[in-house]
This record gives structure tokens, C-alpha cells and sequence, in this order.
């Protein structure tokens, strides 16, 4: 895995601008085989954050959510790996997610939604958790017409690994 560990934990995002480039500088350091699962609820920043990492890649674009294609590869244009990115949220189950048959290998795969299903995929990911702000009650706040408001987000990497495939930094995520 090829990210840098400063990179690791949680952070405050003020702005998408700044979101896409926290993806944009992660996206730099990216090789093929890298694995990364996005989780966040609607409006968190996943699509922004995957724009900025494609960028940060030099694949083509435009670089859109797949909810309805479900995955979409992104070529490069600078010879390095191609994105694929990946929108989990209709799939019932990792098995369905592994159907897709993706070119983890050589490409640089990004999961949203993610979370409980793609972990089987790797022996080893990058865990990108995004948050959108909460209101004074504790509970999300955001009228659905403010999702893509520019507001301060919470976003916390982390490693991942499956037992028995421990890399150098790595944190178990089992559950």
C-alpha cells in the first residue's frame, strides 16, 4: 500500500475544494492493487473525495457517481494504473460485489458503500470514513436540498487487513 501514514486518522475537511484535494493528494500516491472502501452517508463528500484521488491519478474523466452503472473505469492518461470506481449501495452482498469481476490487481479500486462487503476482495485497504456535520441534537441536520452544501465534513483513514495478511502500519478492522 503506497499512501503516505501521515495521512492516517481522523481530520476536518472545511470545504469540497478541500475534500478534492485530500483525494487529490492521496490519489498521487496510489498504485495499482490499492484498494480503498468509502463509507459516509449521502452528501459526506464520497464522489468529491474519488474526484480529487482521480486527478491525483490522471485517469480520464468526468468522474460521477456509478449508483446506477454501479462501476465505471476510469483510464489513465498519464500511464499509470486506471480507476475503477465502484458505487456498492444497491448490491446485496460481497458476493455480488466480487461478480463484477474487478481488475484489482492492476487498478486502483474505489468502493463506496462499501463497508461489510468489499473487505473480502484484499488482503490488505485503505478504510476512508466521511462524515457530514451533526446538529446541536446529535442527529444529522442536512435537508436533503443541502447535501452537496459546502460545509465542514470529519474524515478518518484508516488501514485495513485481513487476518493473517498484517502489512507494515496496518490496523485490524475486523468487526
Amino acid at each position: 500500500m503506497s499512501v503516505d501514514p501521515q495521512l492516517l486518522g481522523r481530520r476536518e475537511i472545511e470545504t469540497s475544494d478541500a475534500m478534492e484535494q485530500l483525494g487529490f493528494r492521496i490519489g498521487g500516491e496510489l498504485e495499482a492493487g490499492d484498494l480503498l472502501i468509502l463509507t459516509g452517508p449521502l452528501g459526506a463528500g464520497k464522489t468529491t473525495f474519488t474526484r480529487g484521488l482521480a486527478e491525483g491519478l490522471g485517469v480520464r474523466g468526468p468522474v460521477q457517481s456509478p449508483t446506477f452503472v454501479i462501476a465505471r473505469t476510469h483510464p489513465s492518461l498519464v500511464g499509470r494504473a486506471p480507476l475503477v470506481h465502484v458505487d456498492a449501495y444497491r448490491l446485496g452482498s460481497g458476493a455480488e460485489l466480487d461478480d463484477l469481476d474487478l481488475d484489482l490487481a492492476r487498478s486502483v479500486v474505489v468502493i463506496e458503500w462499501g463497508r461489510g462487503m468489499a473487505e473480502e476482495l484484499a488482503d490488505t485497504w485503505w478504510d476512508i470514513e466521511l462524515e457530514r456535520p451533526l446538529g446541536a441534537d446529535g442527529e444529522e441536520d442536512l435537508d436533503p436540498s443541502e447535501l452537496d452544501a459546502d460545509a465542514p465534513r470529519h474524515v478518518t483513514i484508516t488501514r485495513g487487513f485481513r487476518s493473517g495478511a498484517v502489512g507494515e502500519g496496518a490496523t485490524n478492522l475486523e468487526r
